[in-house]
């Protein structure tokens, strides 16, 4: 059996390699991994060779599910196994969420597995707004699947609209953007946006555009803001300590692990009134002595959080003796 080189197995991917070889590797003939069979077997199912073609296909029906997994998980994975898998393994287990985990997965290939989906990959879609709100037809699968929660089919169905509050987005720029072209250039520029090109916008656009779509009326396009690869620390501390924003944000920023490493951030949220109590309430131990002390005399937070604090400011004096 011949061992392929590597600069033969990256031929073979995209279906370079002399029609023997890939007869080789389809027959089992030579001597590749099984997840670079199962990939390259989905390359050559497509061959422009007949024949090659249809071994390949013979031969991808005896794979193993766990080659083909493999193989999709891969980060340079090719769109051509996502297409195999997509029309031919939707329904095999694990095969979807593979997809999913992969982010360099397009959203035409996750189309036709979302009626197979765990709840677990369902919500890491939701958790990932730039590939949803990029396709409608992946959004409209996703609303009509019944693993979705009744929180995540509104969510879907807020992603389809057109609805925009201009005033209070002009409100927030002025505030985001102090220059009055940019600021109008900005306004103008998402005054013709549906909510989808927003949530493309929040994800992509600069610093100015998420402090202004933060306070977006729609809470699709703020939770987009927060899934931003480009926001900053700044930018979180500076929304944590914004009473403007809704609780349900604030409770975002919150549960999300990496925010809440930043000290500040907890900070900020234990001083804004509009952090919901509960979430306050949980954080509260996490604050330093003298940053408890002034939580015991801010006048703006709920009397219930102001109490606790005393109580804890208390205890640890106890403890100390």
């Amino acid at each position: 059996m011949e061992t392929l080189s590597p600069e033969l197995i990256e031929a073979l991917r995209h279906g370079r390699a002399t029609r023997e070889r890939k007869i080789a590797v389809c027959s089992g003939g030579a001597h590749v991994s099984a997840a670079d069979r199962s990939e390259i077997l989905a390359v050559l199912a497509h061959d422009a060779d007949e024949v090659v073609a249809n071994r390949a296909q013979d031969a991808l029906l005896s794979q193993p599910t766990e080659s083909i997994i493999e193989a999709i998980a891969r980060e340079n994975a090719l769109p051509a196994l996502f297409a195999y898998a997509a029309k031919n393994l939707a329904d095999k287990s694990g095969i979807g969420d593979a997809m999913v985990r992969n982010k360099n997965c397009g959203a035409e290939y996750l189309v036709p597995i979302v009626r197979s989906l765990s709840t677990e990959s369902i919500q890491m879609l939701m958790e990932e707004l730039e590939r949803v709100s990029d396709s409608p037809a992946l959004a409209a699968a996703l609303e009509h699947s019944s693993s979705v929660t009744a929180e995540q089919k509104a969510q879907l169905h807020e992603l389809r609209g057109t609805a925009i509050d201009n005033g209070a987005l002009a409100e927030a720029a002025l505030e985001a953007e102090p220059d009055l072209g940019k600021r109008q250039t900005l306004l103008q520029r998402l005054a013709t946006m549906t909510v989808a090109q927003r949530v493309q916008f929040a994800i992509k656009g600069g610093s100015e555009a998420r402090r202004t779509l933060i306070r977006d009326s729609n809470k699709v396009v703020q939770r987009a803001v927060l899934q931003s690869p480009r926001l900053t620390d700044q930018e979180v501390e500076a929304f944590a300590a914004m009473s403007s924003l809704t609780d349900e944000i604030l409770r975002l920023i919150a549960k999300n692990r990496n925010f809440r490493k930043n000290y500040v951030v907890v900070r900020n949220l234990m001083n804004n009134p509009k952090t919901p109590l509960d979430v306050t309430l949980h954080m509260l131990p996490m604050l330093n002595p003298l940053d408890l002390k002034r939580l015991c005399t801010n006048k703006n937070i709920p009397e219930t959080l102001r109490t606790t604090a005393n109580k804890l400011q208390r205890q640890r004096q106890e403890n100390k003796k």
